[in-house]
């Protein structure tokens, strides 16, 4: 009897490992490969049915005027778009890379939440992905205004998308060298050449 459990344990083990290294469950624990359509899924279901009623059926308090997209578009630019890209793509270095990634908010899967889903999400975040929770622990004026933004996404304009470039955040690397073009550009020699006078 022991030798024919040992014989089935041996055979499960081989069979687990063979299952493991030849399909769904390598790299399970890894970012680079792209969720399953289950795992999808499942995940949106379940941010979805953990979300309050009373988020899902809020409205957005804020008034929608062109002051406060202008605001809501250039507090994306230096919060939001280091994932989610200016234009709402995620289509940056962070946000391709993240697990899930950060999806594309001009598609239907964000733009048909309701404004107090998206309020919801931004607000409190999204355990076991990239989004953190932001804002003010309770009302918070200005992730309303983003909700506004969000709804704007699909039409936003390369003019917009350009004035947001100056609202992104720089590395200091990115900030000397644009004063360097900026100097050179206003007539001063660059630094080396300075130097060699």
């Amino acid at each position: 009897m022991s030798r024919l459990l040992t014989i089935s344990v041996a055979v499960l083990l081989l069979a687990a490992a063979a299952l493991w290294l030849a399909g769904p469950f390598r790299n399970c624990c890894g970012a680079r490969p792209e969720p399953s359509r289950t795992e999808t899924a499942i995940a949106r279901r379940l941010r979805s049915l953990s979300m309050p009623r009373k988020a899902h059926d809020q409205k957005n308090p804020e008034a929608e005027t062109p002051e406060v997209l202008k605001a809501a578009m250039h507090h994306f630019a230096d919060h939001c778009a280091s994932c989610h890209a200016n234009d709402g793509s995620g289509d940056t270095e962070m946000g391709r890379n993240l697990y899930p990634r950060s999806p594309d908010m001009r598609q239907a899967e964000t733009q048909q939440l309701t404004d107090g889903e998206l309020y919801y999400i931004i607000h409190n975040g999204i355990r076991w992905t990239g989004m953190p929770a932001w804002g003010a622990s309770d009302y918070d004026p200005e992730t309303w205004q983003l909700v506004h933004f969000i709804r704007h996404l699909p039409n936003l304009t390369k003019p917009e998308i350009q004035e947001m470039e100056h609202y992104n955040p720089q590395s200091t690397a990115e900030r000397e060298e644009q004063e360097q073009e900026q100097k050179f550009l206003n007539g001063d020699a660059p630094p080396n050449d300075k130097e060699k006078k």
